[in-house]
């Protein structure tokens, strides 16, 4: 009867993790977004996924249509703001492909705000804002990840507490 009752208990957990990986996504990266305005769709990341401060990173910038199509030629400009002043600025120009690579020195730790202007040709030369956040690798950023590591070992030493002297009784009975 304990026999059965375990197998239902790690069937149970086992099929109620089930609809979790059918709805696995991949990874969207930390310093990464994506807005919508008019007809064009704009998508934001940074290499490294946690920029350095003092440390050159890249800023990533694709272009799509509302299909994700990718549009071929746009005119784009960035600026850059840091506690609501304006600290850099990416003058704007013409860019064959749909993706768009600049690089970047984050001098200040904390959020900055992109706001990258798509010049829309079918709009009479007005630009499309688009607003996103980036923020630098912070001391929280580690804790953040030092938790989550922490989190599974603990869980991992649990369940080897709680499982491996079942397994080695089990292993000097036979």
């Amino acid at each position: 009867m304990k026999q059965i009752f375990k197998v239902f208990i790690l069937s149970f957990f086992i099929f109620s993790g089930v609809p979790i990986i059918l709805d696995a996504n991949a990874h969207s990266l930390f310093n990464s977004s994506e807005e919508t305005l008019g007809e064009y769709r704009i998508q934001i990341a940074t290499q490294p996924e946690f920029p350095q401060i003092g440390e050159k990173s890249q800023v990533l910038i694709r272009v799509t249509d509302l299909d994700y199509n990718e549009v071929d030629d746009f005119t784009v400009g960035i600026r850059i703001f840091f506690n609501e002043e304006q600290i850099d600025a990416i003058r704007p120009q013409s860019i064959n492909g749909a993706h768009f690579t600049t690089d970047f020195v984050f001098i200040d730790s904390g959020n900055h705000i992109f706001r990258v202007d798509l010049y829309d040709p079918m709009d009479y030369g007005n630009p499309l804002t688009f607003t996103f956040n980036i923020s630098t690798q912070s001391p929280f950023g580690y804790i953040f990840i030092g938790a989550i590591a922490t989190g599974g070992l603990i869980f991992a030493g649990i369940m080897g507490i709680i499982f491996i002297p079942r397994i080695l009784k089990r292993i000097s009975k036979h």
